[in-house]
């Protein structure tokens, strides 16, 4: 019969086409951190069918090891279907639940042998230098594969456990700063975690800048406690426990792991770091609020494409300009990272403050070329769809400027889509440059299309989804549906022209006359 659960690992997931793969990897890593290489390939598989059955929503990956059987469950909030196909390899059990309004799909596989056995394995191939020589290359691959810090000590416990010890307490402080703190702890014996919990709350734990490994004694456990030190900094401590004394080779590989432990989770600091930083300064960069235009129903969706430690060159805006007017606008940056936001703060930035003084669209394109000109060797050029919309009794009168930007699109309620605005040119590239505008009337169930070329240039083998104006076909079967909806189609059907994940940032700026 299957145990309670002894250890958990969990990670979620956001809907995509990426969102299978990286359930698959996590997969990897947990059954590699658990040293359950007798079911990865069905783990993989059973993760990958379950979650290629999720709804377009966010969901949670959860494995459960249950000492002679693994579970994973994928959860879901919000969400009512309950159809589910069975895995197409052997599971001991399989089935779906509800529970608190999350729907979760689960499937448990047996795993052969027991912990008593794994670790009796273990034992005998210490004397063999090879093997263990591949144990601390595994571990290495382990560790640099994830960049969460805080599955970092979970991995840690889980690689010296059962190998090099009964049990493993990882000890962190906030920023390498501050009090020591328990960060993961795991024991062979799932029953002995809580009282093991209680009994290291009454040892002194040495400080992470320790000169080099203590030996401790708790209860009927000999204890090594190995500092985790990264360039310098002490980041935590290691402590692992046994029944009987440590060899002196297990205390090398220990030491050998709290170093290759320790840079792991100063990379993996360092990258939460720089990651919330340009999350951030993304943040910065797109509308602070949403206005109440009258007489305007607006949708968006923006996508940065980039890694999370990227900030995308696409941006978009929707702003008051006084005296019943209001501004538009959306861009794309030449490149990506600091370079890119620069301009694109620039360029934001400038947009509203001219508005606001009154100046037109056209004018403002003119002075916002001549900005960025004078930005020097640090310089981007952009692309930009810069519009102003006015409340009229007839419907929405919007003066608007292309500036090398793909083309704006605007459908009827019959289904006819056509052009409004005239390509020129682009911004940032000649010093000397004059801009028309195009107005067009957007009456009543009017809807007005923009979007970067992370739309018009998603690719698939030879093909664009803006060939033979693929767009507008797109746009044409969104007759009666609100700003929002058909920014979310625009979106899904992105997705879903090719079967890699995009590698262009991209941004949907919808505007229907209500």
């Amino acid at each position: 019969m299957t145990g309670s659960s002894r250890a958990v690992l969990a990670a979620t997931f956001a809907p995509g086409e990426s969102a299978v793969p990286a359930a698959r990897r996590f997969t990897r890593e947990v059954m590699t951190a658990w040293a359950a290489s007798a079911v990865l390939s069905s783990a993989e598989q059973v993760v990958g069918e379950l979650a290629g059955q999720v709804d377009r929503a966010p969901f949670e990956v959860v494995w459960d090891h249950r000492g002679d059987a693994v579970q994973v469950e994928i959860r879901q909030k919000d969400i009512s279907g309950d159809y589910m196909t069975a895995p197409t390899v052997p599971v001991s059990e399989w089935g779906i639940s509800f529970s608190g309004g999350v729907r979760v799909q689960w499937a448990r596989l047996a795993l052969p042998g027991s912990a008593e056995r794994t670790a009796a394995e273990w034992s005998e191939e210490t004397a063999r230098g090879p093997f263990w020589l591949g144990f601390l290359a595994d571990a290495s691959d382990l560790l640099a594969g994830t960049l969460d810090p805080d599955m970092v000590p979970a991995i840690i416990a889980q690689i010296v456990v059962p190998r090099l010890a009964s049990w493993c307490a990882v000890y962190t402080s906030d920023a390498g700063l501050g009090p020591l703190r328990l960060a993961y702890l795991w024991h062979a014996d799932e029953a002995r975690i809580d009282s093991l919990r209680e009994q290291l709350g009454s040892i002194t734990i040495p400080a992470a800048q320790g000169p080099g490994t203590a030996a401790l004694h708790l209860a009927d456990s000999q204890v090594l406690a190995v500092p985790l030190l990264a360039r310098g900094r002490g980041l935590g401590v290691m402590c692992l426990g046994r029944n009987d004394r440590f060899p002196d080779d297990i205390i090398q590989f220990a030491e050998d792991i709290g170093r290759r432990a320790a840079l792991a989770m100063d990379n993996a600091r360092l990258y939460a770091q720089q990651a919330a930083a340009n999350r951030a300064l993304q943040r910065s960069l797109l509308p602070p609020d949403e206005p109440d235009v009258p007489g305007l129903d607006y949708g968006v969706v923006y996508e940065p494409a980039g890694e999370t430690n990227e900030v995308g060159g696409d941006f978009y805006d929707l702003f008051a300009a006084g005296n019943g007017r209001w501004r538009f606008a959306i861009g794309d940056v030449c490149g990506t990272g600091p370079e890119a936001a620069a301009v694109t703060g620039l360029a934001r930035h400038t947009l509203r403050l001219l508005a606001r003084e009154g100046h037109g669209v056209a004018s403002v394109l003119v002075r916002l070329n001549e900005a960025i000109l004078e930005e020097g060797e640090r310089a981007r050029f952009l692309t930009l769809l810069h519009g102003e919309i006015m409340p009229t009794d007839e419907g929405l009168r919007v003066r608007i400027v292309s500036a090398g930007h793909p083309e704006a699109l605007r459908l009827k309620p019959g289904g006819h889509v056509e052009v409004v605005a005239s390509s020129q040119s682009l911004l940032g590239v000649f010093p000397e440059v004059t801009y028309e505008e195009d107005t067009v009337l957007l009456s009543s169930g009017d809807v007005l299309l923009a979007v970067t070329d992370g739309v018009t240039e998603r690719r698939s083998g030879s093909r664009l989804l803006d060939d033979d104006g693929g767009l507008a076909k797109l746009l044409a079967d969104c007759v009666g549906l609100s700003a929002q909806a058909v920014a979310e189609r625009i979106r899904r059907s992105v997705q879903e022209f090719a079967p890699e994940p995009s590698a262009d940032d991209l941004a949907i700026l919808v505007l229907r006359a209500s």
